[in-house]
Formats: structure tokens, sequence, C-alpha cells
């Protein structure tokens, strides 16, 4: 820890003294002084707390002559962290329901974020009471529509490390919630005030015979109106929210931090299903359309394009084609992905082969394929090829650092799921070896091919091939076409589009081998994206709404579109 960084524990308490010297033995091995806020508790509490502050040096015991809420007991705490001279508290229920054990980790992500809040964010065992899980995702959505954000993943828990400065500035400047609104009010404020929040998965559980101060009645009423002051604190704040996003072209953007996103989707369709999550879907996804500016203008340039594309080809144009429903697309493609990664999609019942997809694809030949894909439709519905008789291993090739978290979580959350993930920086010779090897024991390799490289190779230049793809030009990779070449494999495009209500798996051959002479090979090479490009607007046609590239996808990054 540096000379600047000097944290404590806090821990607010009301009529817990039965649980706090369990509390205190955990936490003892950190070495950290821990100041004990006695909220007006009981009399055998406030027994139990004098003696464990006589026994223990290392504990202060503050106590209020009444109970008045914990959010009064919070900041009474922080007061008294200030003129001790810490920096920052770590936060933690007396209930001992919190993985204290995961404090280290608050810390460390606390000294690298000094000026933010860090929360612990809950993942939860069956000993949640539904209720309680139910009125969690309601808040959450509130909180989201508050800060014209998702960043906030969870304002609820009690787990955190406040930095002390910034939050009493903010409570000296702003009335804040004193009982079960204080949580997430203090976040939500802080978020505004410019201290974002910084999150860590954490265990939390609920005791059988624990003790809940939760008044069903007068808590929810104060959660309403405390969203209700937020809702109308942010609409004057709107502008100044929208500004803390920046457009950047997407291979300059950094990947979302964590595995948050996916364990949401499977918490909630875990423990509420599909149906609960489809209807929390429209709000959220209505807040990100109206706050990811970016990502809208990208969609909205993409259905303008469609348009006239399908005007040019005298074809008919889909109902709802516009950009909330294109957003609303990607959203449903999300439940998609759950479901394949659990198993629950179906052949023949919720995924169904074009006519002509299953000739092409040939499950029942020994040879291994390479499968080049896009973020054209829901290419994980593929999974559900594994309930086919003869099915193959298919294994995802994919050039993202974050590969590897998308890994953990699948073994961590689904890992009944089929599909392998490569995840690879560069293709050198051990990755070509690697998937030679899976190639020759019949297992297919699929690889996308409409997505650059996140990072320019040596020099500065971008590895791509600009080929007309909508009426405009736009860069390809070439990698994806070069491992296709060394591989000489059968190569074949494949996309599962969302049809009639079915995801339809359109699949057809594209080379066996393919082939790149030498003496020839940048004009093949050209070739070879071309027919690419060409297919990829074919099927895109067919079902605009899921082309899934959120950005300009014509341009290279800090590059004009190329004339």
């Amino acid at each position: 820890m540096s000379l600047t960084f000097r944290p404590c524990v806090m821990i607010p308490c009301y009529n817990h003294g039965a649980m706090m010297a369990s509390v205190l033995a955990r936490l003892q091995p950190f070495n950290l002084h821990c100041l004990v806020v006695d909220d007006g508790s009981e009399e055998s509490t406030r027994l139990e707390l004098e003696r464990l502050a006589q026994e223990q040096p290392q504990m202060t015991l503050i106590r209020l002559p009444q109970n008045s809420g914990k959010g009064v007991a919070v900041i009474r705490g922080l007061e008294a962290c200030a003129r001790a001279g810490y920096t920052h508290a770590v936060q933690v229920d007396a209930d001992g329901q919190h993985a204290i054990e995961d404090i280290p980790q608050l810390l460390a992500l606390a000294e690298r974020h000094p000026e933010s809040l860090i929360s612990g964010q809950p993942v939860y065992d069956a000993s949640i009471p539904r209720s309680r899980l139910y009125g969690r995702w309601i808040t959450h959505v509130w909180v989201w529509i508050e800060t014209l954000s998702l960043q906030l993943k969870d304002s609820m828990c009690g787990f955190r490390v406040y930095p002390v400065v910034p939050t009493l500035q903010l409570a000296q400047r702003v009335p804040l919630g004193k009982r079960m609104d204080f949580d997430t009010e203090v976040m939500v404020r802080l978020y505004w005030q410019g201290n974002t929040s910084y999150f860590l998965p954490t265990r939390v559980t609920y005791p059988l015979d624990g003790l809940s101060h939760f008044d069903a009645l007068k808590d929810n009423v104060r959660i309403s109106l405390m969203h209700t002051r937020l809702f109308f604190g942010m609409l004057p704040r709107i502008p100044s929210l929208l500004l803390r996003r920046r457009s950047q072209h997407w291979a300059k953007q950094q990947e979302v931090n964590g595995l948050w996103g996916m364990r949401l989707m499977l918490r909630v369709w875990q423990h509420l299903g599909r149906n609960a999550f489809t209807l929390l879907l429209w709000p959220v996804i209505a807040v990100y359309w109206l706050t990811a500016r970016p990502a809208r203008q990208a969609s909205q340039q993409w259905i303008r394009r469609v348009k006239q594309r399908l005007a040019q080809q005298h074809m008919p144009v889909p109902p709802r084609l516009n950009s909330f429903f294109h957003f609303m697309r990607f959203g449903n493609a999300m439940l998609d992905k759950v479901a394949s990664w659990r198993g629950e999609l179906k052949m023949n019942r919720d995924v169904v082969f074009a006519p002509g997809a299953q000739e092409a694809l040939d499950i029942d030949a020994p040879q291994g394929k390479l499968l080049l894909a896009s973020h054209l439709g829901d290419v994980e519905a593929c999974r559900a090829l594994a309930q086919l008789d003869g099915s193959k291993t298919i294994n995802a090739l994919v050039f993202s650092e974050n590969a590897q978290r998308f890994k953990q979580i699948m073994e961590e959350m689904a890992p009944q799921a089929g599909l392998h993930l490569m995840p690879v920086t560069d293709i050198g010779p051990e990755t070509a070896i690697a998937i030679k090897e899976k190639l020759e024991r019949g297992e297919w390799i699929a690889i996308v091919g409409d997505r650059i490289a996140v990072n320019p190779q040596r020099g500065g230049d971008w590895r791509v091939v600009w080929s007309t793809f909508m009426g405009q030009p736009a860069p390809f990779p070439q990698g994806p076409f070069i491992l296709a070449a060394i591989l000489r494999c059968p190569v074949l495009l494949i996309y599962a589009l969302r049809q009639q209500d079915k995801l339809h798996i359109h699949c057809e051959r594209f080379a066996d081998p393919l082939i790149l002479p030498r003496g020839e090979r940048q004009q093949a090479l050209q070739h070879t994206v071309e027919r690419y490009a060409q297919r990829l607007e074919h099927y895109a046609l067919m079902s605009p709404l899921d082309w899934f590239n959120f950005f300009d996808f014509w341009r290279l990054p800090d590059a004009k579109n190329k004339e």
C-alpha cells in the first residue's frame, strides 16, 4: 500500500451482535483497523460490541444514540475515517453474508482507481430469496436509465470500498437516503459527480438464520421515491451524461473488461427464465439505443445502405427496418446465445436448415472443414448441430484477448456447450499446427471473415483487402483467407439468420481447397475476398437486421473511406 492510500474497514451494525465476533475474526488476517458503527442497537448487541472493542485493539466503536438507518451510520463512519486519516473505507455488512476473503482484490482495484467507488458484484447461490432477486433486477434497470449507461452493474451490494473524501463531499452537497435507499443513491450520485464505479464478482450468501432489517412496505416506498428523485435528477444531466461517451472506431475501443455481461445473461436466464429477460430487454435496449450514439449512427447508416441496395435490386423492404429494431434484434440474439450455450436451442424446433445447407455441410464426411462465418446472424446457433447424429466438434478461432474470458465463462456457467474456443493473438506456426491437427481428427474450425485485426501490423499498415460491399469499398482482413489457403481443406460459408421466427442455417461451399498461387497471390486473394463480400451482401439483404457490426464498417481507424 502506498503512503497516500490508507484503507480501513467500516461496519454499520444494528442488532447483529451475535455475528460480529465471527466477522471480526475473518477480518483479522488483513491487519486493517476496523470502525464499527452501532446504529442504536438493543442492549444485547451493545454489550457484545463493548466487549469486542475492549478485547481487540484494532477495533474502534462508534455509537449512535438511536437507530437512524444504514445511510446515516455509513456517513458517520466515513467522517470518523476522515478524522483518523484514512483515505478509503471497506464497508462490510455485519450479518456475515459477504466473502470477506475478497477484500485484497477490492483494495487492489481501489488503489488503482482512488477516486472511484469499488463494489462487489454479487454471485448468488440458491439461498437468495426470489423476491429479493426480482427487486434487484428492477433496480438495475432503473439505475441504467438514471445514469444513461450500463456501467453500474450492481448498485445494491453492501460490500464496497468508499473513497472517503469524494463521498463526504457528496453528502455535504445533497441529502442522501438514510436507510435501504442509501446504497443505490450514493452510487448513482457519485457517478453523476464524476466518480465512477468498478466491480468485482464476489460470492454472497443469505444465512438460513440471518436477520434482515428490510421492511417490505416502508423500504419499497423509500426505494420508489429514491428512483423518482434520481429519474428527475437525471433529466437536466442528460447532455453531460451523454458527453461521457466517446465515439471511436471499433478497432480502437477496449473490449468490456470482465465477465459481468455474460454472467448477467446467464444468471437472469437461470433464475427468471427467458420470458422475464425478454421483458427486461425492452427498457435496457431503449436506454442503450438512446445513449449509444456511435452505435446508433452506424446502425442508421447500415439501414440507409440496405434500403438503397434493395431499391436498386427491386427487392421489397422488410418490416420494422429501422435502427431501434436493429438494436432489439441484437438483444434477442444475445438471448439466442445464452440458449445455445446452455444447449436449449433444438434442431428442427428452434434451428432449421435452409434449402441445400445440410447437403453442403455433409456432416457424415470424415474430413475436417473450415467454416467461414461473419458477424451476420447468430453463428453460435450452429452449436445446435451437436445434437445431430455424426456431428462434429466446432472450434471457434477468435483474435480477441477477451476470448480467454469468454472461454472462462463458458466453463464456469455453461460447461455443456459444444462450441470450443481457440483464442489467438496471431496466426503463427504453432497455431497452424494445432488447427491442422484438429482438422485431421475430423473437427471443424470456424473463423469470421468480416473483422480486421484489432491492432495494425508492423509499420502501421492494416493487413486488409478492399472490396466493394453494399455499393462502397470496405476493408476485409487478409488473415482468414490466407489461413484457409494454408490449411488446404474444404471451406464453407455459414450464416444463421432469424427468419419466420426460427434460426435458419445457410451454408454453401466456397472452395475445396482455397488456392492462392504464389505468382498470382495478391490477385487471387483480391478475387477471393470479392467473392466473400458478394455472398455476405447477398445474405445480409435476406435478413438486414441480423447485421451485428455496430460501427462504420467502410473505414479504417483514423482514415477516410477508401475511394
